[in-house]
């Protein structure tokens, strides 16, 4: 029994230093060396050097100069320790009643925005969390951007095209804007200070 429990002892030892400490070292170290960037969180960084969130959290928004991010259902709002989305289904009044909220808002504070609302600008992401929109749904809001800062909105349609991201690797996902860069983007054209960015 002794030398069962020896061998028991044993296999544990071998794999808590396998799987606890030697898998996540090597992990670690190889992450850091491949993509060092996206292992320390892909951090965004203003003109000043500091850091103002993450490319891949998203945050709100609310300044009419600045370009707004998706609704977030994450806790009170683009709450990264509590990521994920309301649960509500298409048949939710409690839904509706905040489309319809959202979409009203949208169209007062974008009287100039060409179309319909955007579906994404009303609607949360399953994380609560999703730092990009779609392009489309940026330049919707380029009259708005480009009236609060004073410039011609054709410049920052501009700049919205020159933010936008490809598919990963071409064939993954759709084509994307990433809200916090493109809205650094317009402080580094058109002015603004970073530190009135929204806290994430």
């Amino acid at each position: 029994m002794f030398s069962t429990l020896l061998v028991a002892l044993r296999a544990s030892v071998v794999t808590l230093v396998l799987t606890g400490v030697l898998y996540p070292l090597v992990v670690t170290g190889a992450a850091q060396v491949l993509f060092p960037r996206e292992a320390n969180g892909s951090l965004v960084k203003d003109e000043q050097g500091r850091e103002v969130g993450s490319a891949l959290i998203g945050q709100g928004f609310t300044r009419p100069d600045y370009f707004q991010p998706r609704p977030s259902a994450a806790g009170t709002g683009y709450d990264a320790t509590a990521s994920g989305g309301s649960n509500l289904g298409p048949t939710s009044q409690k839904l509706r009643d905040r489309v319809v909220a959202e979409a009203d808002r949208l169209r007062r504070e974008n009287p100039e925005a060409p179309g319909p609302v955007p579906g994404e600008l009303v609607t949360a992401s399953a994380s609560g969390l999703d730092p990009h929109v779609s392009p489309e749904s940026a330049l919707w809001q380029v009259p708005r951007v480009a009236r609060a800062r004073g410039v011609d909105p054709a410049r920052v349609r501009t700049l919205v095209a020159s933010q936008v991201e490809g598919r990963t690797l071409g064939v993954l996902g759709e084509p994307r804007v990433n809200v916090l860069t493109l809205n650094l983007a317009m402080d580094r054209q058109f002015g603004g200070p970073a530190r009135t960015l929204a806290s994430p």
